[in-house]
């Protein structure tokens, strides 16, 4: 679910705002006398709310914690141009989308994907889930004291769908009509479809000021402070360098039952590094307070001194329930060298996961076997049951392994060598038309080598990829690899300028609307999509769709094992790895709540010690 935002020229918005407020003709009037529902102060996805109606905070929160403090953060990227989080254009500070702006209802991080009242005091969804209506707060405001209306509702709604990220676009494209019923009022109608997740990604949505834009091109980024509704303004910055959050004082939702005992520090600010290793070292002399840790060299090497032995810093390692979804090399099969999947299923067998993990990461990852790892919705052996009713309506159009071969990405375990597995590949490449001439692998129909190159903004990750590259020249494959800054990565990645990447698809635990845009044909060729592979097959169109109309838990667990089946037989990634534990180390004045909900630690429940 995973699971971005803008604005209008005047006369966009006026015209948006003025037809959402004509009164409704008497026929539509008369159709829906008696259809007010019951108001709800939350939406689950599937089964039943944990949180009822009154309560006070979330399990995972101290409602207790003291308020103060400033939390001291690093980001290791090479700056940002923009505090407009919500548009393809530039690099967004970060922080701006969490801090700045609220949502119409707040997400809990202990159920699979269920929703609570923020803006929205309470919806109203019927049976069918055709429609659905928030009732917004009569005490919510945006940061410059006016009122969150409908209006802006709508407005939020439509700057988004027309002028933001694409994403919007796609995820909200199931959207028929948006009525503002009144000013605390607003409705949303949806097309022909069984898409029962879209009360809940419309709750997802961030409200924006109408009145904010009305003399401001939304669809450019900038250094403009923006006006939100959330716990947190923008206080200062140094272009590219440093932002700096302060917390509102009379913050409009700060006694809401979603906000009790979060959001607790007075200032929140984040500093960039252009270099891991310097950020490590600066937190280790309190430059920060808190550090993830990404790398297993570092965790395993690194975090020692009189600091970690004396309890100035704390070091640990804290289990999670989330999905780790996909973590591997990423092929882009616009590129004609990797339209082939027996190629990409060959150029697999050229990883050493086993070698990787003892050599480089001291045996902390477990290979990844899914897109949907770590959590029930992973397939796993053969398809049986329900899940292979739905493979079977499709099974003329599939690969047949996907029927009789249970998907494992080569390995070098037990008996198995790196020689054995390039002969696999050997054999893999041949039948898509290779052979080696004079020392290299050639297309024998085009008489184009097979080269590529991987593209990295990560140094670290240079002793991950030259080992893999040197095993597949011994194919006669010559691979090379390109290192360039964050920002020039995130503009090539954006518009599909690579061959191989390395990245993470990271996934949910109740996978819906999102899918669209990692694996849908329509979104392979809009630029900024995270359609990064470029898929464009029919049947994973139509098991994304089942899974989005999943009319239950049990349907939705079975349809996403069937795509995740479909995907791994696809040979889109070469796999990686996942950890199950969040790697932390942090300053011993921040304290946490001592419960963990299954997604995960949240700094936003932390709080630091007067």
């Amino acid at each position: 679910m995973t699971k971005t935002r803008k604005a209008c020229r005047l006369s966009l918005c006026g015209l948006i705002t003025s037809l959402a407020l004509v009164a409704a003709p008497a026929s539509y009037a008369d159709d829906h006398q008696g259809d007010r529902l019951q108001p709800v102060h939350g939406i689950a996805m599937h089964g039943e709310l944990k949180y009822p109606p009154g309560f006070s905070h979330f399990d995972y929160v101290n409602p207790d914690a003291p308020k103060g403090g400033t939390l001291k953060l690093s980001v290791v990227s090479n700056g940002f141009d923009s505090f407009n989080p919500f548009v393809i254009r530039g690099v967004a500070a970060a922080g701006v989308s969490t801090y700045v702006y609220d949502t119409l209802m707040e997400s809990s991080a202990d159920e699979p994907f269920s929703e609570y009242g923020l803006i929205a005091e309470s919806a109203e969804i019927p049976d069918d889930r055709r429609y659905v209506i928030f009732n917004l707060r009569e005490q919510a405001r945006f940061q410059d004291g006016k009122p969150i209306t409908a209006q802006d509702v709508e407005f939020s709604y439509r700057i988004l769908t027309t002028e933001g990220h694409p994403f919007y676009r796609n995820y909200y494209s199931d959207v028929s009509k948006v009525t503002v019923e009144n000013s605390h009022r607003v409705r949303f109608d949806f097309g022909d479809t069984d898409n029962r997740e879209l009360p809940l990604i419309l709750g997802q949505m961030p409200i924006l000021p109408a009145h904010y834009w009305e003399d401001r091109e939304f669809g450019r980024s900038g250094l403009a402070t923006p006006v939100g509704s959330g716990p947190y303004r923008i206080a200062s910055y140094d272009a590219g360098r440093s932002v700096r959050y302060e917390r509102v004082e009379d913050y409009w939702a700060k006694d809401l039952p979603v906000r009790k005992g979060r959001f607790n520090y007075d200032r929140i600010e984040y500093e960039y590094y252009n270099d891991d290793t310097v950020a490590l070292e600066a937190f280790k002399a309190g430059n920060f307070d808190f550090r993830q840790e990404s790398s297993a060299k570092n965790w395993a090497t690194a975090y020692t001194g009189r600091r970690f032995e004396d309890g100035s810093i704390l070091r640990e390692a804290i289990a999670h329930q989330r999905p780790s979804g996909m973590q591997g090399f990423v092929f882009n099969t616009r590129k004609a060298v990797f339209s082939h999947p027996k190629v990409r299923q060959a150029l697999a067998y050229g990883f050493d996961f086993q070698w990787a993990n003892r050599n480089l990461f001291f045996d902390q990852y477990t290979r990844t076997n899914s897109y949907f790892e770590n959590s029930e919705l992973a397939s796993s052996g053969l398809p049986e049951g329900p899940e292979l009713k739905i493979l079977e309506s499709f099974r003329d159009q599939l690969n047949p392994d996907v029927f009789t071969t249970e998907y494992t990405p080569p390995d070098t375990a037990g008996d198995q060598t790196m020689r054995d597995n390039l002969r696999a590949a050997m054999g893999l490449l041949k039948e898509a038309g290779y052979s080696i001439q004079n020392g290299k692998m050639v297309d024998e129909k085009t008489g184009n080598p097979l080269t590529f190159e991987v593209l990295l903004f990560q140094k670290s990750f240079e002793r991950v990829v030259l080992p893999f590259t040197r095993n597949l020249e011994r194919l006669g494959i010559d691979v090379t690899v390109r290192l360039v800054d964050s920002n020039q990565y995130i503009q090539r990645v954006r518009s599909f300028d690579f061959d191989m990447i390395t990245q993470v698809l990271p996934q949910s635990d109740s996978p819906g609307n999102e899918q669209r845009e990692y694996w849908h044909s329509g979104t392979a060729e809009i630029s900024g999509s995270r359609n990064f592979m470029g898929v464009t097959d029919p049947v994973i169109d139509q098991l994304v769709d089942l899974v989005i109309q999943a009319p239950d838990r049990d349907q939705l667990v079975h349809r996403v094992r069937a795509l995740d089946r479909v995907l791994l037989h696809n040979h889109y990634v070469i796999p990686h790895w996942h950890l199950t534990k969040d790697r932390i180390a942090y300053w011993n004045h921040l304290q946490r709540p001592e419960v963990t909900p299954k997604n995960g630690i949240d700094l936003n429940n932390w709080w630091i010690t007067p």
